[in-house]
């Protein structure tokens, strides 16, 4: 058995819908910035609603705050009387967004080694000596409350980190293996950290286009697991001592033996759901100043302690000099305290985005499902059809990624499988426009020579009109021949020869052509045409008929130009006559001979007996003889009887043939009627011997007739009883 070769179109939109899921999985940054990109406008239309009660608030070292209380940094001893007040108001946790990592230079211990150097400045120095520096001071405020510290993990891996303060419970594969990973960490004083409830890592991991749109929970500094501030925060708020981490392999997390990620982090009974890095979606609300406190308003008292009763309260710097600001979906500049909270805010109230495990799967099925469809479609139906089903798989799929990012906080993708398909379509279509032109010149050459011009286009506007395979429908056939050719050709030379057949059929072929007939072949001084294929036409048996009336009229016009050439030349005139046959019939149309060559022609018994018919024409003495079948289709036309049994060469059935006289008004005339009435009669005459009565009705036959038309019809009218009516009686 020999195997197909897959065709072009296959092969292309097969490569664009590989390459497609192929930029899919290896997820190339242009591709996740076109994600992200829809996730940003869903979060626009659709923000979270932050919680009017604010559980979490923030301290804000912003622009005010500085002008009130100095530039920055400040002594901590101001850090601290804000954390006493904080914890004065009764607030559950405290989370400082600084890295407190060096002495500070403004405690009093600092300050005397600046005055030993100076004399002057001697009295004061044991003074200040004695005092307790401001990191104790912040230490000691911290007690009173649980407070957490930033921390930030350091690439260059210049400390070992101190272990942690929260707890993990581990469940399935190591959560190290996943999280973001550095060599070190930047931490707080030992001193700070030993009165904080928790140490935080503060960095970011933004997307390429430095915009936030997660935030990690976990981080490893080296082999150790720590938690990131917002995480270490929502624990110390909630009095827990453990984190559960759940990742693939663990309890109801299917993995199939692959290391897939994070799937949850929970603390106590609240649980959020992760990236596979462990890094939480954030579903950001809008910007509301109510979340924010300028941070002199705590130093002055100028506050309500109301409004830190039992909330998270971070402390963190707005203040553009201090270089703490980032880019989120919503907001162009935010502080980055301002994420963190938001954060804490979207863990307490539940409402979190999550981007399924299955998602890429997903999206990569419906990429390859509905690509594969429309290129199907594009083959079998046409790009309309497949157009109209894949903006309907587009529309579904988009209808359905918003109602799952709207109602549940799903996150699909639809923009880039979307586009992905529209290249297949694009592609596809582009190879069906090119098939179909490639069709359209191949048609164009293969009847250019035997379909009229706007035949042509018609069938090259839609190659399905045409079955290349072969077909069985009815034809009317159509062959011409010239009378008396070895003659008219006896002394002429191979050019002259010729040029006298081209003279001929040129415009044969031409009022063929004109009729939507399609020229078969040409065999030396006889040419074949046929109607109804490859075009289909309702009407060919009259177009046939109307072309043979307009063949007859052509061989007239080119006798008088002859004979007027012959005439002014002084050189004899031959006119030129031709006999056509007319038959209608079922036929085989298609493409006959071989891969190499073939043409397109008809086969069947009805092109044997169209030959045939064409042959009485001598007998009969009729320019134009038609078949029964003919008559029927066409039966507006002028047409007269003249055997209702003849036997034709090499056939055993007997035909009815008729003679054409004309069209449609030439049988609506009334000298149609009166011949066709005196032919009767003649007929009839015949059969009973009558032959005053024959000779009358022939004089009468022949001057309607030369009346009526310019065919050359004296032959009809023949004494002879063996020429009219008459079966029993060879027609070889």
């Amino acid at each position: 058995m020999t195997l197909r070769r897959p065709s072009l179109y296959l092969i292309v939109t097969a490569a664009v819908l590989a390459l497609a899921v192929a930029l899919r999985i290896l997820d190339p940054s242009p591709v996740a910035r076109l994600r992200l990109s829809i996730f940003d406008t869903y979060l626009n239309l659709k923000p979270r609603e932050a919680d009017p009660a604010f559980p979490v608030r923030i301290v804000d070292i912003d622009e005010a705050s500085l002008e009130k209380v100095g530039q920055w940094p400040w002594p901590r001893s101001e850090l601290a009387r804000i954390v006493e007040r904080l914890a004065e108001s009764g607030a559950r946790t405290v989370a400082i967004d600084l890295i407190l990592a060096e002495p500070d230079r403004l405690s009093p211990e600092a300050l005397a080694r600046e005055a030993r150097i100076r004399s002057e400045l001697a009295p004061i120095v044991a003074e200040l000596s004695a005092l307790p520096s401001n990191d104790t001071l912040l230490a000691r405020a911290m007690a009173r409350l649980p407070v957490v510290l930033g921390l930030a993990g350091d690439a260059s891996g210049r400390r070992e980190p101190s272990p942690p303060k929260a707890r993990f419970a581990i469940a399935g594969d190591d959560p190290r293996l996943f999280v973001p990973h550095f060599r070190g960490a930047i931490e707080p004083l030992p001193v700070l950290a030993g009165a904080s409830a928790g140490n935080g890592a503060v960095n970011w991991l933004p997307a390429a286009d430095q915009i936030v749109r997660q935030v990690p929970l976990l981080v490893a500094v080296e082999d150790t697991l720590v938690p990131t501030l917002s995480l270490e925060a929502l624990r110390t708020g909630m009095g827990e001592t453990t984190a559960f981490v759940r990742a693939s392999g663990g309890s109801g997390v299917r993995a199939f033996g692959r290391e897939t990620g994070i799937e949850t982090v929970r603390v106590g009974e609240t649980v959020l759901p992760t990236a596979s890095d462990g890094q939480l979606w954030l579903n950001f609300a809008p910007h509301d100043p109510r979340r924010s406190i300028s941070a002199y308003r705590i130093l002055d008292g100028a506050f309500e302690p109301k409004d830190f009763a039992g909330r998270h309260i971070l402390i963190g710097a707005s203040a553009t000099g201090l270089l703490d600001l980032r880019a989120t979906p919503l907001a162009a500049s935010v502080p980055g305290v301002e994420v963190h909270a938001q954060a804490i805010e979207q863990m307490l109230s539940g409402a979190h985005l999550v981007r399924p495990a299955f998602a890429t799967g997903a999206e990569v099925l419906f990429l390859a499902a509905v690509g594969a469809l429309v290129a199907g479609l594009i083959r079998r139906a046409g790009p309309l059809v497949a157009a109209a089903i894949g903006i309907a798989a587009i529309v579904a799929v988009a209808a359905g990624s918003w109602l799952a990012f709207a109602n549940a906080g799903l996150l699909f993708d639809p923009v880039y499988p979307s586009l992905a398909v529209l290249a297949v379509y694009l592609s596809g279509s582009l190879l069906s426009f090119v098939r179909t032109e490639t069709d359209r010149i191949r048609i164009k050459r293969a009847f250019g020579h035997y379909l009229a011009a706007p035949l042509v286009e018609e069938l090259a506007a839609d190659p399905s009109r045409l079955k290349l395979g072969g077909e069985t429908r009815d034809v009317t056939l159509l062959f011409a021949d010239v009378r008396g050719f070895s003659g008219l050709s006896e002394g002429m030379d191979a050019e002259t020869l010729i040029r006298f057949v081209n003279r001929i059929f040129t415009p044969l072929s031409e009022t063929i052509l004109g009729h939507r007939g399609t020229i078969d072949k040409f065999m030396g001084d006889a040419v074949m045409a046929f109607w109804n294929a490859p075009i289909p036409d309702p009407a060919h048996a009259s177009n046939a008929c109307r072309a043979a009336l307009a063949m007859q009229a052509e061989m007239d016009r080119l006798n008088r130009e002859d004979a007027a050439a012959k005439a002014a030349a002084g050189a004899p005139h031959r006119p030129v006559r031709i006999g056509i046959g007319l038959n209608t019939g079922p036929c085989c149309v298609g493409n006959v001979g071989s891969p190499q060559r073939f043409d397109y022609s008809v086969l069947g018994d009805a092109v044997n007996v169209a030959s045939r018919i064409e042959g009485t024409t001598k007998i009969y003495g009729v320019p134009i003889v038609a078949g029964e079948r003919t008559v029927r289709e066409a039966p507006a036309f002028a047409f007269l009887e003249i055997d209702t049994a003849a036997r034709l060469r090499g056939k055993e059935r007997l035909e009815r043939l008729f003679a054409l006289l004309g069209n449609e008004t030439t049988a609506a005339s009334p000298l149609f009627a009166q011949l066709s009435g005196h032919y009767a009669s003649l007929r009839a005459a015949l059969a009973i011997g009558d032959a005053a009565a024959v000779s009358t009705e022939q004089d009468t036959c022949r001057t309607l007739a030369r009346a009526l038309t310019t065919l050359p019809l004296d032959g009809l009218f023949t004494s002879e009883p063996s020429l009219i009516g008459e079966t029993d009686r060879p027609r070889d």
